[in-house]
């Protein structure tokens, strides 16, 4: 008879795979540098869709298991045909996913059990500066507000909101990252 594995884990995440994780790039921290990548193609109008296929991590080429799309489009009054949500609502998209996916994890290593999560966030963008008509006016978001609704000990609550920092999303957008852009032809 087969003997059954028993899996550690907390708030759904495999204990013994992250732990081994954090102790491998503990061990050698060039094992924690990894490349993130995305290749977009135009469709038409405001449409185009991102790929995902893979990554470099742990020095090397990683293949996701399955290729991912993400469609961007505008709403009408932007000239698009609302095909997909727009490239600022994917921002914030991946803004909840990365605080939501940090607090979790951070959370389990840290043994803070969690039942559910939910967030709703919201952005204020004034389309003065997108659209190129005032140079007073930022071009992106100047607030985020996100609110989580957590079923969790009340008392870890304070705590929760601390780990939300971890996320790399979160401390790009707070933090700024240098982009280098590059035009050629085809």
């Amino acid at each position: 008879m087969a003997k059954q594995q028993t899996i550690n884990e907390v708030n759904g995440i495999n204990m013994d795979a992250l732990q081994s994780t954090i102790n491998a790039i503990r061990e050698e921290p060039d094992l924690g540098k990894c490349k993130f990548r995305v290749s977009n193609k135009w469709i038409g109008g405001n449409h185009n869709c991102s790929t995902v296929t893979g990554f470099y991590g742990a020095k090397q080429e990683i293949a996701h298991k399955q290729r991912f799309e993400l469609h961007a489009d505008e709403p009408p009054i932007l000239a698009g045909q609302d095909q997909a949500a727009n490239p600022v609502e994917h921002l914030l998209s991946a803004l909840a996913a990365c605080v939501t996916t940090s607090m979790v994890a951070h959370a389990a290593v840290r043994g803070i059990h969690i039942e559910q999560v939910e967030s709703e966030l919201e952005g204020d963008i004034d389309l003065r500066g997108f659209l190129g008509l005032s140079t007073d006016v930022s071009k992106g978001y100047t607030d985020i507000r996100i609110k989580f609704k957590v079923k969790s000990d009340v008392d870890d609550m304070e705590k929760l909101k601390k780990l939300t920092e971890f996320s790399p999303v979160f401390n790009t957008i707070t933090n700024s990252a240098n982009v280098d852009i590059q035009i050629e032809p085809m």
